[in-house]
């Protein structure tokens, strides 16, 4: 599903919220503590440009090229942001696909006037998968995926309350544990990677809750959520070793071995989000 898609269903959505059918509560206080969850939809940024790079003098940098006896680069074929689907870039890459998303929620408002003001906690699971293929010339191809196990937010929330309805904006930090995986068409190298990864980040975005009763309320939320997995000590990185390769095997012609990783460490996509909450 597209963003413009998305974004249709949750103005479609909202309308409904504010109708009249729903007996939309005229209560004016936000005041207090509230617990809820969400459902919604993770929409991944594009990222048609990434692709893998490689580190083969051991300096941590990942500006080397991998090249051929020939001194040919051996990745010459190219990458696609995606899993792929054959040993060639002719043969196409499958798109990161949007995915579902479910939190729990639990926050505190208080209210001034028209003007409320507060901080939500969150926590839940997303469906999200990122991938990028490398192709080399043997033809192989070398594919380094990401999901998210689970995620924690803290944010801010700063409001206006009007006639039974509040639009806020929101933003703060967020942490994620990532599961990364690599799969390859290679059989000859040996591959090893440093598992899962823990990353920082933030999120921000904006939103509208209807009231239907003085204690409940349903809303609609939208965040720009971005997670940085680029820590110098909890990169996801593959290192290529011998397995049974000969030793003219452009992963084996450099002193310092070969390590790979993706270019791109920021995992972000647009959330799409409808809420409910609980109010005491």
């Amino acid at each position: 599903m597209k963003i413009s898609q998305i974004l249709l269903i949750g103005a479609a959505a909202l309308a409904t919220f504010a109708s009249p059918a729903f007996a939309q509560s005229e209560d004016e206080q936000w005041e207090g503590a509230y617990i809820g969850g969400s459902i919604g939809i993770s929409a991944q940024r594009n990222d048609r440009n990434e692709s893998v790079v490689f580190d083969t003098d051991g300096d941590g940098a990942f500006d080397n090229s991998v090249n051929t006896i020939l001194a040919a680069d051996a990745f010459a074929p190219g990458f696609c942001g995606g899993a792929s689907t054959g040993t060639a870039p002719t043969d196409g890459c499958l798109s990161d696909k949007d995915r579902y998303e479910y939190n729990i929620r639990a926050g505190y408002d208080v209210q001034s006037g028209n003007i409320v003001y507060g901080f939500v906690l969150e926590g839940g699971m997303n469906e999200s998968r990122d991938s990028v293929t490398a192709f080399s010339d043997t033809p192989d191809t070398y594919t380094l995926t990401r999901e998210i196990d689970y995620s924690l937010q803290a944010r801010a929330r700063l409001g206006y309350a009007a006639r039974g309805a509040l639009f806020y904006a929101t933003g703060g930090a967020a942490y994620a544990k990532i599961n990364n995986s690599f799969t390859t068409t290679n059989g000859v190298n040996s591959f090893t990677d440093n598992g899962n990864s823990k990353s920082w980040g933030y999120s921000y975005g904006g939103g509208a809750e209807v009231k239907l009763a003085k204690n409940f309320s349903l809303g609609l939320e939208y965040l720009y959520t971005n997670f940085d997995d680029d820590d110098d000590d909890d990169d996801y990185v593959v290192s290529v070793g011998p397995g049974t390769a000969a030793v003219t095997d452009p992963f084996l012609l450099v002193s310092g071995g070969t390590d790979m990783r993706r270019s791109d460490s920021d995992f972000a996509m647009h959330n799409i989000r409808l809420t409910a909450a609980i109010r005491f």
